[in-house]
C-alpha cells in the first residue's frame, strides 16, 4: 500500500502525462503550500488561482511573493472569492445587493476557460471533515475525466502536510487562533480579526474599510474580555 506522499506523486504524474500545465486553487494555507511544491516539481507551468476576501492583504501577499520567487514556473491570478456573492447578497456586515450567487465550481470552470488549462488541482483531504470524506470517496470511484478536478492530497492528514512543509523548508501557514483549522483563510471571524489587530493592523484596516460593520466582532470581543 502506498504512502500518502507516494499516492500524491502518482496522481500528479498521471495528469502530467496528459498536460504540461495545471491550475492550482491556492489559499496560502498549509494544504496549498504543500501541493504547490509538489506540482511545481512536475509541471512546466502552474497557474495559481488565489480567491481573495479583501484584495492586497500584506500577510497573504507575502506567501504569494515567496511562491513567485521560489518557483520560476508559477504564476498567480487573483479573483474575488466565490463566497463574497453570498455575503453581498445576504448583507452580512454590508448593504445587501441583488447579485447572482456563485459556487466554487463556477469559479473552477471560469478559470479553466480563462487559462485554457483542463485540469484544476484542489488541496482538499478526506481528513478535513465528513463532507469532504464523502465527496473524495465518490471522486475516487469516478474517472478524473468526469470533472478534470484533481485532489492529490485526499489521503493526507494535517500532520502529514505539516511534516512535508517542515522537511522541505516551506513557509509555515498562518494560524489565526487556537481553534483547529484556523489557518483556512480570512473571513468574518473573531479569531482572524484579533490576530490581524495584533500582527497586521493595516490589513485589518483594509477589511474594516471594505466592511465597516464588521467592527462589531472586535467590539463584542473586547466587551467580553474587558
Amino acid at each position: 500500500m502506498s504512502t500518502p506522499l507516494e499516492h500524491s506523486k502518482k496522481v500528479i504524474r498521471t495528469i502530467r502525462q496528459k498536460s504540461n500545465r495545471a491550475i492550482l486553487f491556492y489559499s496560502g494555507g498549509k494544504d496549498s503550500i504543500a501541493l504547490l511544491d509538489l506540482m511545481a516539481k512536475e509541471f512546466e507551468e502552474v497557474v495559481c488561482i488565489f480567491m481573495y476576501f479583501v484584495k492586497d492583504l500584506e500577510h497573504v501577499n507575502k506567501y504569494i511573493r515567496f511562491s513567485q520567487a521560489k518557483y520560476s514556473n508559477v504564476k498567480f491570478i487573483e479573483v474575488p472569492h466565490w463566497i463574497l456573492s453570498q455575503i453581498h447578497r445576504s448583507g452580512m456586515f454590508c448593504v445587501p445587493q441583488k447579485i447572482r450567487l456563485i459556487k466554487l465550481k463556477d469559479v473552477i470552470e471560469a478559470m479553466k476557460i480563462k487559462t485554457g488549462i483542463q485540469y484544476a488541482f484542489i488541496g482538499e483531504k478526506k481528513a478535513d471533515n465528513m463532507n469532504r470524506r464523502i465527496k473524495l470517496r465518490q471522486y475516487e470511484l469516478e474517472a478524473i475525466s468526469t470533472t478534470n478536478n484533481v485532489y492529490p492530497l485526499s489521503n493526507w492528514r494535517d500532520g502529514d502536510v505539516l511534516t512535508y512543509i517542515e522537511k522541505n523548508k516551506l513557509p509555515k501557514p498562518i494560524n489565526y487562533g487556537k481553534k483547529k483549522n484556523r489557518s483556512v483563510g480570512v473571513f468574518f471571524d473573531t479569531d482572524v480579526f484579533v490576530w490581524l489587530r495584533q500582527n497586521y493592523p493595516d490589513d485589518l484596516e483594509k477589511i474594516l474599510k471594505a466592511y465597516p460593520l464588521s467592527q462589531k466582532l472586535l467590539f463584542d470581543y473586547d466587551r467580553q474580555n474587558s
